[in-house]
């Protein structure tokens, strides 16, 4: 005997079975069924438009906008102190012939006041004639050898490693802590210490309650001074300039210092005197909250 269609008051017979719902139905109910799978193509079809048209016009510039405002910065830093390191030396280049020049002419312009006294006096000894020439030739002998000056300049290429810069997606506005770098040092600060700090290729500079403290890259303490003021309080005398600190993220008591990871800090410049009346200028960075 013929089984009878599976839809709800249907007396047909089956004619097959559906794709869609698994069940044996009927000619009329599977073209149904097949129509209404067809109809579902055309909103899928609109979908894979609107795809592709959000994909056409889709800006990887604008994308990439924040990143690449990063690695600009990161170029400008490396550039600054590239530059820095250039005036650095070219000032201590000219310091070196500079310095020769000065005592050549200070020795010059005491020889030509000499003679200049000897002639309005009219009056001159063998031994005055003797010495003069004798300098002045000791003086022509120092120029030839200004004039002729050279240096060795010794240069190492600048390396740069590739791991300078890590990418990695992460969701919009959202920090993975995940992906930071593994602790690289760790600094105990005794309660009472202010967050205020800053830092630069060699050093840092954080507060350790009551004193201020230089670290050495090792974190070693280079230099400390008994500190009276309060960090917290300190005016702001400039406030234009935002900082890109890396390796640096606060905790409670301590600074947890990671690798390949910024922060965002502003600037603000005080001076004051330390020990040894050594006026040193300090630029602290604060949390931006």
């Amino acid at each position: 005997m013929s089984q009878l269609c599976s839809i709800n008051k249907c007396t047909r017979v089956s004619r097959g079975l559906c794709d869609c719902c698994q069940q044996n139905i009927c000619l009329q109910h599977l073209n149904e069924h097949n129509a209404l799978l067809i109809s579902q193509l055309n909103p899928l079809t609109d979908d894979i438009n609107a795809l592709g048209y959000r994909l056409q016009t889709f800006s990887i510039q604008k994308t990439n906008h924040n990143g690449r405002e990063k690695l600009e910065q990161w170029r400008q830093d490396c550039y600054k102190k590239i530059d820095y390191l250039f005036e650095q030396k070219c000032q201590e280049l000219d310091h070196t012939v500079n310095e020769q020049v000065s005592k050549q002419r200070e020795e010059l312009d005491r020889i030509h006041l000499k003679i200049t006294e000897l002639i309005n006096a009219q009056e001159a000894t063998r031994q005055d004639i003797d010495l003069l020439r004798s300098t002045l030739h000791q003086l022509q002998e120092n120029m030839n050898e200004i004039e002729q000056t050279c240096f060795t300049i010794n240069t190492r290429p600048l390396l740069i490693d590739d791991t300078f810069i890590l990418i990695k997606k992460t969701p919009e506005h959202e920090l993975d802590l995940s992906t930071l770098s593994p602790v690289d040092r760790t600094i105990h600060r005794p309660e009472g210490s202010f967050r205020s700090f800053t830092g630069n290729d060699r050093h840092l500079l954080i507060h350790q309650h009551p004193n201020l403290c230089l670290l050495d890259r090792e974190m070693n303490v280079v230099k400390q001074t008994f500190w009276l003021y309060d960090l917290g309080n300190v005016g702001v005398q400039h406030a234009d300039q935002i900082a890109c600190v890396d390796n640096l993220i606060l905790t409670q008591n301590k600074i947890n210092i990671y690798l390949n990871t910024y922060a965002y800090w502003q600037i603000i410049d005080i001076l004051n005197e330390l020990e040894n009346d050594v006026r040193i200028r300090l630029i602290f960075l604060l949390q931006k909250c």
